[in-house]
């Protein structure tokens, strides 16, 4: 720039803005601050602030203290949970499986760590609950209790307490309880002791058909083969017969295993599938029943049993006005719906046959909760490492370790599993549901009395079925929901059982990560798992 003084120029320097990093710098000397910063109000940063000291006074605590027995183990020690640590209903806990659905999580893992020794269903009742503390002061026939001592079964558990004298008195009930916990007693010993206490009326022969008093429905042949042998030990010292009703392809097969001795079957215990083919071909006659099971509910309401089922249910006398030996008019058949689980459609098909309103629901404390002294173990896995996790357990457990159970959710995944055993030298059996009867038939009797120690399987070995010799359980596959969790789960730490057991569970998938958890925000605040259903008292829609 110049300026002409007197005719003579004059040059002076022109005067520039500094750099913009000159004036941050300034800026940060105390000057104004710079255009590019945002400005973050005084009260989030506050709260930012106060959440930052917070969480590391919560880490520095965590390391600092000794927490003594946890919870919840986690690889990473921040996150695990003393059990003294309680969260509230409406907290949101820091869970360990926040992050699995990252690929870098591959590799971590929690675990659940038993609370207790014994199995809730053994706890030994209040003295104000009211509930007989044996099954003599139940008040059962005296040849019930000679069954029992040849069962050496001595003490009821929770269920059966529950369970037992509600039966007695002849009302429709929902029976709902933890896996493991001794349900087939709960409903068998009541039944039996109404079956004995009522004379029986005159037998209505329908061309030779059968007619039991008693009809049990379950899912699956194994359920019905281990219930009908109880059944069958109770039923010996008072002279009530027991049969089977489980198909065998030609009419033959089924008039063979409904045939008796006079008067006849008492109970019959059958699968869906069998029982319809019995009563369309008219080998079987419902007019007698007084007591009806359908135990394994949420099986039997699968949609490949919900025909089959529909037909018993509509040629069994549930209805008002129903006729009976005594005469019309009178409503004596007794239902009880079974399980530790129930599907949200089963109001709506008992309500076509009979009053649902008049159901009462027993339920014991434990039910939908995770086994509290049941080791659970969760590994964040990729697929191509399950293989050799597997293999490792295997190989590291102990001969004297009990018996294996390895859950697949297919029947492809059971046999491509199997032969890789076969190549390791892994003694091991299978069982899935696309077997032929003939195939299935003694595997998992084989699998009880001890003869293979590895049993690998779908959810067919899931439910209702006696793994008291079960002392690990590998869900190979997670499971698919939280009921196929919880049964599975329910395998090992069974009422019987001679230890408690573990289970590990290998999760793979993003959908998998979503039931983790669940499962683990559950475990932390010690509810049960969320949406399950254990009530039956919904009334179906009009018209539908």
């Amino acid at each position: 720039m110049a300026l002409r003084r007197g005719g003579t120029a004059v040059a002076f320097p022109l005067l520039l803005p500094p750099p913009r990093r000159q004036t941050a710098t300034r800026a940060a000397a105390g000057g104004q601050p710079p255009e590019n910063v945002v400005r973050v109000p005084w009260a989030l940063r506050l709260r930012l602030q106060r959440g930052a000291r917070r969480r590391q006074g919560q880490a520095a605590a965590a390391v600092g203290r000794r927490p003594g027995k946890l919870l919840l183990r986690s690889r990473r020690p921040e996150l695990s949970q003393p059990r003294w640590q309680t969260v509230g209903r409406w907290e949101r806990p820091q869970l360990v499986s926040a992050g699995w659905k990252h690929r870098k999580a591959c590799g971590d893992y929690f675990q659940l760590e038993p609370s207790q020794e014994a199995a809730p269903a053994l706890q030994a009742p209040p003295s104000e609950a009211g509930q007989g503390a044996s099954f003599a002061e139940m008040g059962l026939q005296p040849s019930l209790l000679a069954g029992l001592e040849g069962l050496s079964i001595g003490r009821p558990t929770a269920v059966q307490r529950l369970a037992i004298p509600a039966l007695r008195r002849g009302r429709s009930a929902l029976c709902a309880a933890e896996t493991g916990s001794g349900k087939t007693l709960a409903y068998l010993l009541p039944l039996l002791d109404g079956l004995l206490s009522r004379p029986d009326g005159p037998a209505v022969e329908e061309a030779a058909a059968a007619s039991p008093r008693g009809l049990v429905v379950l899912p699956s042949r194994e359920l019905a083969a281990q219930v009908g042998a109880v059944a069958a030990a109770l039923c010996r010292p008072a002279g009530l017969q027991v049969r089977g009703l489980t198909g065998g392809g030609a009419a033959g097969g089924l008039r063979r295993q409904l045939r008796a001795a006079p008067p006849g079957a008492a109970v019959l215990l059958g699968t869906p599938g069998a029982l319809r083919e019995a009563l369309r071909r008219r080998f079987l006659a419902l007019g007698r029943l007084r007591w009806m099971v359908l135990d394994e509910a949420d099986a039997l309401m699968d949609e490949s049993f919900a025909e089959p089922l529909e037909e018993i249910l509509a040629h069994a006398p549930l209805a008002a006005g129903a006729p009976g030996p005594t005469g019309p008019g009178e409503v004596r058949t007794q239902v009880v719906v079974v399980g530790a689980t129930f599907p949200a459609g089963l109001s709506q098909t008992l309500g076509k046959f009979t009053d649902v309103g008049q159901f009462v629901t027993l339920a014991t404390q434990s039910l939908h909760h995770l086994p509290p002294h049941v080791q659970q173990k969760f590994v964040r896995l990729k697929g191509r490492d399950k293989l050799p996790e597997l293999l490792q357990l295997l190989k590291e457990r102990p001969a004297t370790g009990g018996a294996v159970l390895i859950f697949c959710n297919s029947a492809s995944t059971v046999n491509w599993l199997g032969y890789i055993l076969d190549d390791h030298k892994i003694k091991h059996l299978r069982l899935q549901g696309q077997m032929s009867a003939a195939a299935r038939a003694g595997i998992f009797a084989s699998f009880q009395k001890g003869d293979v120690s590895v049993l690998v399987c779908t959810d067919l070995a899931s439910r209702g079925l006696d793994t008291s010799s079960v002392q690990l359980v590998v869900n190979y596959d997670f499971p698919d929901t939280l009921q196929d969790y919880l049964h599975r789960v329910g395998r090992v730490g069974r009422v019987g059982s001679k230890a408690p057991g573990a289970v590990v569970s290998f999760v793979t998938h993003r959908w998998d990560v979503d039931l983790v958890r669940k499962i683990e925000t559950a475990a932390r605040k010690r509810t049960g798992l969320p949406g399950m259903d254990s009530s039956i008292n919904n009334r179906p829609p009009k018209g539908g």
